[in-house]
């Protein structure tokens, strides 16, 4: 059985003060919560704030992206083992927003999934298609290239990686895919893996939806068997909006 993952990511937003007093805010409300994994992704400035805050708590952290490389002259890059040097245990890969405005590509996004999985790092990757490429019916040819391209010639447990599907299009605009829509996305990526790996491995490997997810839209997306969990943008910088999507979860399925 797949455990529900929600994971927050903060994208660019909030300084140390600021996250510390999320986490304040945010572990008396989640305290009792004991069949969802909850994950948070602040930026890299706060992630020793976020360390010490979290500590003894059942919230994990996360970091938002990373490099590469083990080391060496990349001026303004970060690590896989300066991210677990953190605390960090898991990683995201490949938002659209690195993709869409930073233009990464997949064979970038390959080269850093190989490198958070040989440092004990469970990444995130992160699939979808642009409103064009869905209006297209080029919607499934992308995710599938995305995956193919990500992940051949990688060789992990199914625990250790998550992707989370986010059609670019709602990603922050407050349009949702329908669960349906949704459902029928994260099934297609579930045969995806399936078809690079196993049965097994596709089966134990957890797939998120992300896209405008709030409190009151969460149950229909989590009710669907491929949804395992969600990937959280703007409804995770509050502390009550992100417990709420939690008590969500913890009460489906």
């Amino acid at each position: 059985m797949r455990r529900l993952l929600i994971a927050g990511n903060w994208k660019m937003n909030k300084l140390q003060a600021e996250a510390r007093e999320f986490a304040a805010q945010f572990l008396p409300r989640v305290s009792g919560v004991e069949k969802v994994e909850m994950l948070i992704c602040p930026p890299f400035t706060c992630l020793s704030a976020m360390q010490s805050s979290l500590a003894g708590s059942r919230v994990v952290l996360g970091a938002q992206n990373m490099y590469g490389e083990a080391q060496g002259a990349f001026t303004g890059e970060v690590s896989p083992a300066m991210l677990v040097d953190t605390g960090c245990r898991y990683v995201i890969i490949g938002h659209s927003e690195r993709r869409q405005i930073l233009g990464e590509n997949n064979f970038v996004i390959h080269k850093k999934l190989a490198a958070a999985l040989e440092n004990g790092l469970r990444p995130i990757l992160c699939v979808g298609e642009t409103l064009q490429e869905r209006e297209n019916q080029l919607a499934m040819q992308v995710v599938q290239e995305q995956l193919q391209q990500a992940l051949t010639g990688l060789n992990f447990p199914a625990e250790q990686l998550v992707v989370a599907y986010e059609p670019v299009w709602a990603i922050g605009t407050g349009i949702n895919a329908s669960c349906n829509d949704a459902q029928e996305m994260c099934l297609f990526v579930r045969k995806g893996l399936e078809s690079l790996f196993n049965r097994e491995t596709a089966d134990g490997i957890r797939i998120l939806y992300g896209g405008s997810v709030k409190a009151d839209n969460i149950a229909k997306f989590l009710e669907q068997p491929d949804i395992d969990g969600a990937l959280i943008g703007g409804a995770s910088l509050e502390a009550a909006s992100l417990a709420a999507i939690v008590g969500v979860g913890e009460n489906v399925k």
